[in-house]
């Protein structure tokens, strides 16, 4: 393969070398918030919900065997492979069935949002773990919460996994979240579909907004207005139909990639671009990035677009405030190309990074330190002063799938190339990750 190569060690070892430019096109996987999304509303819903291009990994199959559990039926099952189109029968007003425990494995998404849901199905009792990573993650920010709204909740610690859920009959209330959440804000939207009267939730800034579309599509009585979103119960939900478009946050790897290689030019196909989620564009074209956006036909509410990327040099930029929650999950990838911008970079606000599945803070500045970045950690973030390029070195992924996928990209875009140990973390989100970016720089 010129200029690249890939070996792998038990599938737990990948070594990424210095490649040339990247080129072809691609369609990332399936959107993981709106995968998880799709399959929880859809088991919460009455009646059947088609869902198209679910993504198959390992946190969404997480997540369709905890609904299963609970008893919505998915037909057909995904054995092997997943289907390419699936139903989704949901329980509707009889609620889920009591299940003794609901293993999440590394689902963060299903960690948070499903305890809305239960905590307000009356008489039911769950208990929720997951794998060494969730343990580690804070539950508090919903657990404080739903007592509020009258749940009988208890976490370990005060503030980890694993979790009990009582279920109760919940009392809605207004909250105003002190950290922009869109999972935090997601549970109590879900936990307000059977509370006594309205719920409502007030963010400081804009955040992905997947959850409050599906819900109105389904049929919610669900208000909108800036900076707060109402919820009353009482409505019965049909969602019907759902097409997952691929996912901006998988795509956001390729975007940096074919920014920092020279010569390349990459088409990413049919990705989901919610203008709450397409941060990292906005963020790297003030960078000088060269990439266009092409509309495409697809899901009611959720926007598809065709992006065209190529290379160009970038410059360093800050990032802070309300472009933090619209770009989140890409927050380490955009400090790699900062890395090989000419300036500095300052990455401000963005404390959440600590609660993702490792501390990103932590853990992206050591690692592009180890590569030679100019990099130091802030409480709330990042400075990186960049050079133009990096050396390369060894990072562990910590079973951080985006740390991995981080990994990979620097090392082909670097001067010595990247071993990553724990590569196998990517297939938390991006099962193919490493067969794409081999085929566009094959």
């Amino acid at each position: 393969m010129s200029g690249h190569e890939v070996d792998l060690d038990g599938g737990e070892r990948a070594v990424f070398r210095p490649s040339g430019a990247l080129r072809g096109s691609l369609t990332p996987p399936a959107d993981k918030s709106i995968s998880h999304r799709a399959a929880i509303i859809g088991a919460i819903a009455d009646g059947p919900t088609r869902v198209t291009n679910f993504l198959d990994s390992d946190d969404t199959r997480s997540t369709l065997s905890a609904v299963a559990g609970l008893g919505a039926m998915v037909n057909p099952e995904p054995l092997n492979a997943m289907p390419e189109e699936f139903t989704i029968e949901g329980v509707g007003p009889s609620g889920p069935r009591s299940l003794g425990r609901i293993d999440v494995g590394n689902a963060g998404t299903l960690m948070r949002l499903l305890p809305g849901w239960l905590a307000g199905c009356d008489g039911g009792l769950w208990r929720m773990n997951g794998d060494a990573s969730i343990r580690k993650r804070p539950v508090d920010r919903i657990a404080i919460p739903l007592r509020e709204m009258g749940a009988e909740i208890e976490v370990t610690d005060g503030r980890f996994p694993p979790l009990r859920i009582d279920g109760r009959q919940l009392t809605g209330i207004t909250y105003e979240l002190p950290v922009a959440s869109a999972q935090v804000k997601s549970f109590f939207l879900l936990a307000g579909l059977r509370a006594e009267g309205p719920t409502t939730v007030v963010e400081p800034v804009a955040t992905r907004d997947h959850t409050e579309v599906m819900l109105a599509a389904a049929g919610a009585d669900i208000a909108r207005e800036p900076g707060r979103v109402t919820i009353n119960p009482g409505a019965g939900l049909r969602l019907d139909e759902v097409e997952v478009p691929a996912d901006i946050s998988s795509a956001a790897f390729f975007l940096v990639a074919a920014s920092i290689v020279p010569g390349s030019e990459v088409v990413i196909e049919r990705c989901g671009v919610n203008p709450t989620r397409t941060g990292i564009i906005d963020i790297l074209r003030r960078m000088g990035a060269d990439i266009e956006l092409e509309p495409q036909a697809g899901a009611e509410g959720e926007p598809i677009a065709r992006i065209t990327v190529r290379w160009a040099p970038l410059k360093g930029t800050r990032i802070e405030g309300a472009e933090i929650p619209l770009a989140i999950d890409e927050l380490p990838v955009i400090a790699l190309a900062a890395c090989f911008a000419e300036g500095e970079t300052v990455i401000a606000d963005a404390e959440e990074l600590k609660a993702k599945e490792s501390d990103r803070i932590a853990v992206v500045v050591g690692a592009l330190a180890g590569f030679g970045a100019n990099i130091e950690a802030r409480d709330d973030g990042m400075r990186i002063v960049g050079t133009g390029g990096l050396k390369g070195g060894q990072v562990d992924s910590h079973g951080d799938h985006r740390i991995a996928m981080l990994g990979a990209v620097a090392g082909i875009a670097g001067e010595e190339g990247v071993t990553v140990d724990g590569m196998d973390a990517a297939a938390v989100s991006y099962p193919t990750f490493q067969q794409d970016l081999a085929r566009l720089i094959g």
